[in-house]
């Protein structure tokens, strides 16, 4: 493993790394003809389940309008259906349907290549990189939530 890079370096660093992340992302939604941000809901309805379109609203950072008009377009090209809300059927739930063929294919190389550069870690940096990924996601998703509470 090389060596640390400088403080400065590293934050440089840090942010081509983001760079290419959000990069990718955009790719990946338009090889499979989604916006970048209904790809992103798509990941947030994969990861966490089934929600209300209101939560949906909520974790997406959109308003009514536009998150209707994300879930009609996601559910037009195969990705999700509205479905009667178990709790209470005058409501309706957003779920993901299956594992979508195009979205597979479309992150399939990227896949490849951080499962390639994963392996050359052992099990105790393995062990930090997950630490860390676990913790800066929830260090994102609060300062989020802060910025959200400001405005």
């Amino acid at each position: 493993m090389s060596t640390p890079p400088a403080r400065g370096d590293a934050h440089e660093t840090y942010r081509r790394y983001l760079s290419a992340v959000m990069l990718h992302g955009h790719a990946s939604a338009r090889a499979c003809e989604l916006g970048a941000t209904d790809l992103y809901a798509l990941n947030i309805l994969q990861l966490t389940g089934p929600m209300s379109p209101g939560e949906l609203s909520e974790r997406t950072g959109l308003t009514t309008g536009p998150t209707t008009r994300l879930i009609d377009r996601l559910e037009q090209a195969g990705y999700v259906r509205r479905a009667p809300d178990p709790e209470d059927r005058r409501k309706v739930i957003v779920e993901p349907v299956g594992n979508p063929a195009a979205l597979d294919r479309a992150m399939a190389p990227a896949r490849e290549r951080i499962g390639e550069i994963l392996a050359g870690y052992t099990p105790d940096q393995l062990s930090v990189l997950f630490d860390y990924f676990t913790r800066a996601t929830r260090a994102y998703h609060d300062a989020a939530e802060e910025l959200r509470s400001e405005t």
